[in-house]
């Protein structure tokens, strides 16, 4: 096959792929225009009320039944979750049982140390752009083993094997802001100031996140999560 003919259907894969994929977000959009779940479809703060208020169900045994026989149609339509939550890989951490909502309630994204990778960015902007998602939640969490990585990777030079070593130094400048405070318990600190970090460069992140920001369709906050109550407690 001549090279101009490989460059034109080599053009058109591209451009093929490209209209599948505006075609995909545009289907997604009508059904965040046409709600499966009219409920969610609220306030920035109203839902960082509703989630909140969640988890006080949560940890006083008050949680509410969820019925994914009853939800399943609308489900299938499409999704207007209305929290996206940027948590932890940790087993014992799971936003749905947490802030007791159901299926369709909450968009997840999680990665060990509940930081921003690229990937999370984009999911998240997804979740803002298309889904209408009004707040985005940082949870990081208590005893959390990647900010424990991080910290000794900064404090005793430590190294791990494998992709390991890349949450420690994507973590690092939270450990080197609490060591800065002079914290006495580095890795309560630097989790601390984890998830604020992250909040901030989600609500400042161009060019999706930081316009809803500014035009009031979107909040960014964030908490820690206890593993010995349950408790979410806001930070930011």
């Amino acid at each position: 096959m001549c090279q101009l003919c490989q460059t034109t259907l080599s053009r058109r894969h591209v451009l093929g792929g490209l209209a599948a994929g505006l075609a995909s977000i545009a289907s997604s959009a009508v059904f965040a225009q046409t709600p499966p779940k009219p409920e969610n479809v609220i306030s920035p703060d109203e839902a960082l009320t509703r989630l909140l208020r969640g988890n006080e169900r949560y940890l006083q045994g008050r949680t509410i039944p969820d019925s994914f026989p009853a939800l399943r149609d609308a489900l299938a339509r499409g999704q207007n979750p209305y929290a996206a939550i940027l948590g932890c890989a940790d087993s014992r951490v799971s936003p749905e049982l947490a802030f007791d909502e159901g299926q369709g309630d909450l968009f997840v994204t999680r990665v060990a140390g509940n930081f921003v990778t690229p990937a999370i960015l984009a999911s998240l902007e997804y979740g803002v752009a298309v889904l209408k998602t009004p707040l985005i939640f940082v949870l990081g969490h208590t005893s959390c083993g990647a900010i424990g990585a991080a910290v000794k990777a900064v404090t005793d030079d430590a190294t791990f094997p494998g992709h390991i070593q890349s949450l420690a130094t994507e973590l690092a400048p939270a450990v080197l802001k609490a060591k800065k405070s002079g914290a006495n318990d580095l890795v309560n600190a630097a989790t601390l100031e984890n998830v604020r970090l992250n909040v901030a460069k989600l609500a400042g992140s161009t060019p999706i996140l930081r316009r809803a920001v500014r035009d009031g369709h979107l909040k960014v906050a964030g908490g820690i999560y206890d593993l010995k109550t349950g408790k979410v407690e806001r930070l930011v």
